[in-house]
């Protein structure tokens, strides 16, 4: 596993969250002791004091704000970079490392790991994604499973 994937687990392992079942905003908050709002405009992170708020636009799917908290967790436990006053060049490479945590936080490869013979519908399901982004961590995920197997000559029986 990368650096990310290592993080994420150590994270959730330490909040005794190992199921997709407990992968909720609620459950991660509360051992967090973030604040989460839901409003009307676009998610977002903000300090208040020594407070992290999370802002969760009210108008999208279920999926779509697990995905988007998942993206605010990487500005939380990695980021203090103010991304407005940056070039575009720098904010968009940002983002890109946000959307990237965002897939490993919301579909840790850890649980992956131990579904055999897991489709996109299965990680639709269990893990509370939309279509397009459980189709894109599955890529993701072969394609680190071709990439070790191309390395140590051996094909992973989680494929």
């Amino acid at each position: 596993m990368n650096n990310t994937e290592q993080y994420i687990q150590q994270f959730y392992k330490s909040i005794e969250i190992n199921d997709p079942l407990l992968l909720t905003i609620e459950l991660i908050v509360d051992h967090l002791e973030l604040e989460v709002m839901y409003w009307p405009h676009s998610s977002a992170i903000a300090i208040h004091g020594d407070r992290y708020i999370v802002f969760l636009n009210d108008n999208l799917s279920m999926q779509r704000q697990w995905q988007e908290f998942g993206h605010e967790m990487y500005h939380y436990f990695y980021d203090e970079t103010n991304y407005d006053l940056l070039k575009e060049t720098y904010a968009t490479y940002g983002e890109s490392k946000a959307d990237y945590f965002a897939y490993h936080f919301c579909v840790p490869t850890f649980m992956l790991q131990e579904i055999e013979g897991v489709d996109v519908y299965d990680v639709v399901r269990l893990f509370n994604v939309e279509f397009n982004f459980a189709y894109r961590r599955l890529e993701m995920y072969h394609n680190k499973i071709i990439e070790r197997s191309t390395i140590d000559g051996t094909l992973s029986k989680t494929w």
